[in-house]
């Protein structure tokens, strides 16, 4: 799996100014609903839902909120940057400034778990962070989510 697989140019959004976890869920939602044709409702709540059994910010500024849907049929990606770090709850305290949201199908397990480990491990570079700030272009952040994960594995 790459992440060019799950996560559409269309998907990737800058946010200058976002003033809650749960404004958040709903650029998530509304980014979901344009980008895979996914209920925004049911994508905000099953976001809320999954959130609320623990806190999904990983720590350096990162957050990996995601969820499982009945209707989805395979893994989607979004990824937010925002320009003003927000207060997510994360391990370390720390506000969050770069958003990848996955949403599942409901039986989607092993694909899940993929999708999280590969998102974790891609965000866990520093190197790949810094190029994600330096950079409010969705069309620039795509890409070196999507080309620095494919170099990596060659």
């Amino acid at each position: 799996m790459e992440l060019v697989q799950i996560l559409q140019q269309s998907a990737v959004k800058t946010i200058s100014s976002c003033t809650s976890k749960k404004r958040l869920f709903h650029d998530l939602g509304e980014l979901a609903e344009t980008s895979y044709g996914l209920n925004q409702s049911a994508t905000i709540d099953a976001l809320i839902q999954r959130e609320g059994l623990g806190p999904t910010g990983v720590g350096q500024g990162v957050a990996l909120p995601h969820a499982r849907m009945a209707d989805v049929t395979d893994v989607k990606g979004i990824f937010l940057r925002l320009e003003k770090p927000l207060n997510f709850d994360a391990v370390d305290r720390q506000p969050v400034d770069l958003v990848f949201a996955l949403i599942a199908p409901e039986d989607a397990g092993v694909d899940h778990l993929k999708a999280l480990a590969l998102v974790s491990r891609t965000l866990r570079n520093p190197q790949i962070c810094a190029k994600l700030r330096a950079n409010s272009d969705a069309g620039t952040l795509h890409t070196i989510l999507t080309e620095t994960q494919s170099s990596q594995a060659a």
